[in-house]
């Protein structure tokens, strides 16, 4: 049992950003420190992060969440790591440099990696084992790209030289240690977004390692989701904590939003958007475009699995109309613009700019506005940049149900548009079914604190978890069924024409 000055700090290493959360036992935020890192991209459809600047940044908040609150390191009971899936970064284990900058998921260089490897059993090769297509977003054609094109890569790689892993074991190695001892490890759930891991024994597949060309000797040791890996190196702002808990993202979501049971389902709105829908301890294999992934895994006990559907463009939709178009200053805006509007005009945006991700998986789409007339304003064009989200979330939902036989009745909610009140009403809307945020918000950090304090018995189960989770807002759909079946056909008009134009 815990004491009143104890907490749990999570690191939550974003595709834009990196925070540090303090939380205490009700699940409460305490402090939060957050900053930003460079978006890279050397040519169209690239995407890069600097592995370096990252682990600098996740120094910087780890000690100012600490120094906002004056609280001491001995007051930290565990620390949880969650992060952006899939981002592939391979290093030196003797220097702790990485070879190239880390290769983000949104990236789409490895198409022809991908397309070759199809020629043999299509894209659906590995999916029996992995639960995944043959796709651009995964690390493990990131880590062969960066072999075959970074001078001597492979010559290091094989020699046993060099290190992969994703955002995670980037970390964890540098914050136990780095050169010096640090633990080369990653989770069940970011392992399972390789395309490199069974599904089945939770175990890194040798034959598909061969044929993508990863050396094994690259790859870090799989843990549970929740357990005690190893104290945080002395020089950090943690010194001594134990590390105890690894989650990718999604996953951690799904835990901090208390989904903890078969049938019941979240979507994170964020960058991108994923809705995961836990299936229990088989892994249900989709036929509907839908991934399947590990959901998380507790110490000592079953791996608990999901199905998937993730969107490429949704929270990144209304950063290209602030930074690339200028048509606002600041993300909050889209709403005030949108509000403008009654109507979307006719107006549909497909943001399609790296592909069509679930349930389409269409690399070869790219982003459209289509039905604009002299009408139209920057106000159509501001409510179609959010209904976009919101249809893309419901074509997800329909695969869902399709593949798991499971009708959803409510949709929990978390992430950063969840605050924007317009969207959260399309959104029931056009499900037609009531959509529900909870009063934590931030559930990703949530989720990999939960996962950290489960392992050290601050506490003392998933109960806990459920007790904590409390509804902070609810929207009730409201539209007649008419105006919802006319805009979902035009929206899957819209879609049509993004095809084909890579």
């Amino acid at each position: 049992m815990s004491s009143p000055g104890q907490y749990v700090v999570s690191i939550d290493q974003g595709t834009t950003s990196t925070r540090a959360m303090v939380f205490d036992r009700a699940g409460t935020v305490v402090a939060s420190e957050q900053l930003e890192h460079e978006q890279i991209f050397p040519r169209a459809g690239w995407v890069e992060h600097d592995a370096v600047e990252i682990w600098r940044n996740t120094r910087r908040v780890a000690a100012a969440a600490l120094a906002a609150v004056e609280i001491l390191p001995g007051n930290i009971v565990a620390c949880g790591i969650t992060n952006q899936r899939e981002t592939t970064v391979v290093w030196d284990r003797a220097t702790g440099e990485p070879v190239y900058n880390a290769i983000v998921w949104q990236d789409t260089r490895t198409d022809a990696i991908c397309q070759e490897l199809a020629e043999d059993g299509g894209v659906d090769r590995y999916r029996k084992r992995t639960g995944l297509p043959l796709a651009a977003y995964f690390a493990g054609p990131k880590v062969r790209w960066i072999l075959d094109n970074v001078d001597g890569a492979r010559e290091r790689a094989e020699r046993g030289e060099l290190a992969f892993g994703t955002i995670d074991s980037w970390l964890a190695w540098n914050m136990t240690g780095g050169p010096n001892g640090g633990l080369h490890v990653t989770d069940v759930t970011n392992a399972s977004r390789t395309l490199l891991m069974d599904l089945s024994t939770l175990q890194w597949d040798p034959e598909i390692c061969a044929e993508i060309g990863v050396p094994m000797s690259m790859l870090p040791e799989i843990r549970s989701s929740s357990g005690v890996i190893a104290p945080l190196r002395k020089e950090g702002a943690l010194p001594g904590v134990p590390l105890a808990g690894i989650l990718g993202d999604q996953q951690a979501a799904m835990f901090g939003q208390a989904c903890l049971e078969p049938g019941e389902a979240k979507n994170t709105y964020g960058t991108g958007n994923f809705l995961l829908l836990n299936t229990g301890t088989e892994p249900v294999y989709s036929e509907h475009g839908l991934l399947t992934t590990v959901c998380y895994r507790l110490d000592g006990e079953d791996a608990r699995y999901a199905l998937e559907g993730s969107i490429a463009v949704t929270g990144s939709l209304v950063q290209w109309l602030r930074d690339n178009l200028g048509l606002i200053s600041d993300a909050r805006e889209v709403e005030t613009l949108a509000k403008q509007a009654d109507d979307n005009g006719g107006v549909y945006f497909v943001p399609a700019f790296s592909g069509l991700f679930a349930p389409r998986w269409r690399a070869d789409a790219r982003g459209v506005i289509v039905g604009l007339t002299r009408f139209a304003n920057r106000n159509h064009i501001a409510r179609a940049v959010l209904e976009a989200t919101a249809y893309q979330t419901r074509e997800v939902i329909e695969a869902m149900e399709a593949d798991s036989g499971v009708t959803l009745h409510t949709l929990k909610v978390d992430g950063g548009m969840v605050l924007n009140e317009l969207l959260m009403q399309f959104q029931s809307d056009i499900l037609s079914v009531p959509v529900v945020r909870p009063v934590v918000n931030e559930t990703t950090a949530l989720g990999a604190a939960y996962a950290a304090g489960l392992a050290v018995g601050y506490w003392e189960s998933t109960d806990d978890i459920r007790a904590n989770w409390a509804q902070g807002g609810r929207w009730d759909p409201s539209m007649p069924d008419a105006d919802r079946a006319a805009l979902f056909a035009g929206w899957n008009k819209a879609v049509e024409h993004s095809f084909d134009l890579a």
